[in-house]
């Protein structure tokens, strides 16, 4: 396939979301033509970005012919019903609603939180400096992969992975997640339940793969 009817990943190489998209790719074996957006330089502001996506959010995901898809966890599930094989979520409705959340609980409670927006409003407007910010960001990553590790140690439907013995959609956000979280130099103790899983993930070349580090533009 050309890199003109490949589709496009609008991307930076540090960002959560954008990992999310990278891993699900590499499971499922499709090729992609990744274009930075560097938010340190604020390219997501400028208007040739913004014609794409308005919201100057990444990722941004543009198949030939279609319009932009923006938001993971909407490009994640275009993704499982347009290639629904290999699956990253479980045929029974039970364990789908399981799946999605524990995804839900790392996309929608903790990323939020200490995203760059946030940054730029708690520094530049709230009052707070670097080390007010990062025990900000300590906070969450802790409070939620916590409560994370509660629900997983506990439930007998937790396998070799968050559900099961393949991994899902629920271990693609865990581990989106805990890559940022090591970008930051930010680790939480007393959660062997995600360490394990996230190992287990991060042996598969699609997990590895993604790595923020090892993503252009990432520091050497």
């Amino acid at each position: 396939m050309t890199d003109a009817a490949k589709p496009k990943l609008y991307a930076y190489w540090r960002t959560s979301a954008t990992y999310r998209i990278r891993v699900a790719l590499a499971l499922k074996g499709l090729g992609v033509e990744e274009i930075e957006v560097n938010l340190d330089k604020g390219e997501q502001y400028e208007p040739a970005f913004q014609a794409i996506n308005p919201q100057g959010a990444l990722p941004t995901y543009v198949e030939p012919g279609h319009a932009p898809m923006t938001q993971s966890m909407a490009i994640l599930e275009y993704l499982e019903e347009r290639h629904p094989e290999p699956a990253l979520l479980p045929r029974d409705l039970f364990e789908r609603a399981r799946v999605r959340a524990i995804a839900a609980q790392m996309t929608s409670d903790t990323h939020p939180l200490i995203v760059p927006r946030v940054k730029k409003y708690l520094i530049g407007e709230a009052g707070f400096d670097d080390s007010t910010w990062r025990a900000w960001q300590i906070r969450w990553f802790t409070r939620g992969l916590t409560a994370l590790e509660a629900q997983l140690s506990g439930d007998p439907a937790t396998g070799a992975f968050c559900h099961g013995e393949t991994p899902t959609i629920a271990d693609i956000c865990l581990c989106s997640i805990t890559a940022v979280a090591r970008v930051f130099k930010i680790e939480v103790a007393a959660i062997p339940t995600i360490d394990r899983i996230v190992a287990t993930c991060e042996a598969l070349d699609a997990f590895a793969g993604a790595d923020p580090m090892r993503q252009r533009g990432a520091p050497a």
